[in-house]
């Protein structure tokens, strides 16, 4: 099949638009109250229920004690791949939690005119879940995106689920989850790991926050789920948006288009836009005829079918106009000088810049997380990263300046709200240091603490 051509500013295009913006929501009714049956079912029976919906969907009978992958079965695994997928793993390990370390907050203090002490305590989280789907097929990679940035921030115990293979164990994910630094590894998935996470079972304890994408079931878990867990965000469908302009290569980013497509689900987005008839028309030509030899070709048809196009667009500028409404998982810009239009983008999960830096590298090796905002998240949200997986205190040491001179102001604020205690607790202080000031003004700063705790 050919993909689509369109024109910007048609009503032909206006309904494309319409439906790519509609993957931001939809009815999920049906896969809400099926998830809720599952959580209570979990909640309920514990590993009994995991055992049971694992084997109704998964196909895969385990015991209580093959729920559980154990440490010498992670750490057999990086001996039983092939050597050249350990080095992989290890460069893509190694890649990725050097440019996390760089995204580390620190804990800071400062002491303001008032001579207030203001700051905030960083700490990571004690125990987080990953969810790592199956699907299709083992996707070591992901095990690495979501537990790696978990371990640089510093958190205790890294507890990964993911579905077992009725076709047998996937023993380049274990081997990801030993280099990556799994602490705890189970063999179940979908909406019921979530639950299990969430609230815990005879196997699993609770964890703090649950991170990881996977299909609408196990999307729609997290969300119930969240207030008793954490959770990073909605992950979708991957999707692709390229801003290509005449001297663009057709057969790369027609390969690129199918790279993003191919993941199987169907509602995969893959769109191109430039100002270039003929790059449009050669784009399409190319995804045509590579189609032909691509193992996953339905698949990929499928996805373009329902949310793939060439887009004609007058120019650039209305090109990145439309990607910002779009707010599409991955931009790839295969224009002349990239860097120049890094200032119009307001929406995008992340950037690959020019035409040697495909999404795929980013997927796999560059570095940044490949867990990115999908469907429009992209306004609001940010990839996956070492900050996901800390949480902040904030730090507040008031001095006898600081209550004398802020004290009536924090008194007149909570009477404008109708708080009299409010206003009281601040005002005893206040008359406190007052006197204090008044009476012992060459006291030192510990001297003063020492009569205000009295």
């Amino acid at each position: 099949m050919r993909p689509r051509v369109l024109k910007s500013r048609t009503p032909e295009f206006r309904k494309f638009l319409a439906a790519i913006l509609a993957r931001r929501g939809g009815d999920s009714a049906g896969v809400d109250r099926a998830v809720s049956k599952i959580i209570a079912d979990v909640r309920k029976r514990g590993d009994r229920a995991l055992i049971e919906l694992t084997a109704k969907f998964d196909g895969v009978k385990l015991t209580p004690a093959t729920l559980r992958v154990t440490p010498a079965e992670r750490h057999s695994a990086t001996s039983r791949i092939a050597a050249q997928d350990r080095r992989a793993l290890e460069l893509a390990a190694n890649r990725i939690a050097d440019f996390h370390r760089r995204t580390m907050e620190k804990s800071f203090t400062y002491r303001d005119k008032s001579g207030m002490r203001l700051g905030q305590l960083v700490q990571p989280m004690r125990r987080v879940g990953i969810y790592v789907p199956g699907g299709l097929g083992a996707y070591p990679s992901t095990v690495l995106m979501n537990a790696i940035p978990a371990k640089v921030a510093g958190v205790a115990e890294i507890v990964m689920v993911s579905p077992p293979s009725a076709d047998g164990e996937r023993l380049a994910v274990l081997a990801a989850a030993e280099i990556a630094g799994v602490d705890e590894f189970y063999r179940v998935g979908g909406a019921q790991a979530v639950a299990a996470l969430a609230y815990g079972t005879e196997s699993i304890k609770p964890v703090d926050k649950i991170v990881g994408p996977g299909n609408a079931f196990v999307q729609a878990a997290k969300r119930m789920v969240y207030g008793v867990a954490d959770i990073d965000k909605m992950a979708g469908p991957s999707e692709v948006l390229v801003i290509a302009d005449d001297r663009a290569h057709p057969e790369w980013i027609a390969a690129d288009l199918i790279a993003q497509a191919e993941h199987g689900s169907g509602d995969e987005a893959a769109v191109l836009l430039t100002p270039s008839a003929s790059i449009a028309r050669r784009v399409a030509e190319a995804v045509e005829v590579a189609l032909v030899s691509l193992p996953r070709a339905r698949q990929v048809e499928t996805a373009l079918i329902k949310r793939g196009a060439m887009v004609i667009v007058r120019d650039l500028n209305e090109a990145f106009e439309l990607a910002n409404e779009i707010g599409p998982e991955h931009l790839e810009l295969d224009v002349r000088n990239p860097s120049r239009w890094l200032a119009k983008i307001k929406a995008a999960g992340a950037v690959f810049l020019g035409p040697l830096t495909p999404a795929p590298l980013g997927d796999y090796l560059a570095g940044p997380n490949h867990v990115l905002p999908t469907g429009g998240a992209a306004r609001f949200a940010s990839p996956l990263g070492a900050y996901d997986f800390l949480k902040r205190t904030s730090i507040i040491e008031a001095s006898m300046g600081a209550v004398e001179s802020l004290g009536p102001v924090v008194a007149h604020l909570a009477r404008m709200e109708g708080f009299e205690g409010h206003a009281r607790a601040m005002e005893l202080r206040s008359g406190v240091a007052g006197g204090m000031r008044k009476s012992g003004g060459n006291q030192n700063a510990k001297q003063i603490k020492g009569q205000l705790a009295k």
